[in-house]
């Protein structure tokens, strides 16, 4: 735990920049993580990383102990390539498997596999190559380039909501409509650090849409396109309008029934974007991983 006091010359500074020059060793990526991830509070609160601080705020910076990673990925971690050329990869991340570093993970990452592997590379040092991000256990689609400038190209198509990427939700009851577009902005619980909710700490717009696929007694399997991507959108959003994920431990009520499963039943099915240097539009399909698959025959009518 490492307290500061802002000085007169900090007077005005953005948060990360403070917590930035206060961390030996720690980059400025590396220190907005810490903030967006609830390590790091201002006279008792947490704030966003670009808020000002002012003349004698008390910045307190809990930093987790970094985990010595060993980035060999076991077998039931092992991520599928689905697509490779010179530039990028597409992969099939498994449940379990951290999509980068985080200072409070523990265990390899996708980005680290890839990158000991040649497979991923570009900006941060901790994040190779990364465009977008999966929960730990959200399963499904990736996209990782393979060097600065692919890395840029699709940072800029995701910017510009370019990137389809589409998702498959088992919820709990079954919404009013068979589709819908959620809209409402997430931030940080205040009272949770690893937790987001709606009109957080920080708030950004964010866009959901969803398709019914398929209804039961009391669950509904939705088809879902993302047209922002906050942190936890999909399982926020729902949990929000009180259709939340099956499995989920985070935005789920606690006493439900899991239907076999150790994780949210939510996967990254479709992938779609133009590459970056050929212009070819690529498209790209994953199933469900088989606890999911065998959930829902659970469900269906013998």
């Amino acid at each position: 735990m490492i307290t500061v006091t802002v000085e007169p010359e900090h007077a005005g500074a953005r948060l990360d920049r403070v917590v930035h020059e206060s961390l030996s060793g720690v980059s400025r990526a590396e220190a907005q993580r810490l903030i967006e991830d609830g390590h790091v509070t201002v006279d008792g609160a947490m704030r966003s990383r670009s808020s000002r601080v002012q003349r004698g705020m008390v910045v307190v910076i809990d930093v987790p102990e970094k985990a010595v990673v060993d980035e060999e990925a076991s077998v039931d971690l092992e991520p599928r390539i689905v697509f490779e050329d010179e530039y990028l990869v597409v992969v099939d991340k498994p449940v379990g498997l951290v999509t980068h570093a985080a200072p409070s993970s523990k265990g390899p990452s996708l980005a680290g596999i890839l990158a000991a592997r040649g497979l991923a590379a570009g900006g941060d040092e901790d994040r190779p190559g990364i465009v977008h991000r999966l929960d730990k256990e959200t399963s499904g689609l990736l996209v990782v380039a393979r060097d600065a400038e692919t890395l840029k190209a699709l940072q800029k198509q995701m910017k510009k909501r370019e990137i389809e990427r589409e998702y498959v939700a088992l919820v709990h009851g079954r919404p009013p409509s068979m589709a819908g577009r959620i809209e409402a902005p997430i931030g940080r619980d205040p009272q949770n650090r690893t937790r987001r909710m709606i009109d957080g700490i920080g708030a950004r717009p964010a866009t959901t849409h969803f398709e019914l696929v398929e209804a039961f007694p009391e669950h509904t399997l939705l088809s879902v396109h993302l047209e922002t991507g906050r942190t936890h959108q999909i399982r926020v959003h729902f949990g929000a309008i009180k259709y939340p994920i099956v499995g989920d431990p985070v935005y789920g009520p606690s006493s439900s029934d899991r239907l076999g499963l150790e994780h949210q039943a939510l996967h990254a099915h479709r992938l779609a974007f133009m590459h970056p240097v050929t212009g070819e539009r690529l498209e790209f399909t994953s199933p469900v991983p088989a606890d999911f698959e065998r959930a829902l025959t659970s469900l269906r009518p013998e």
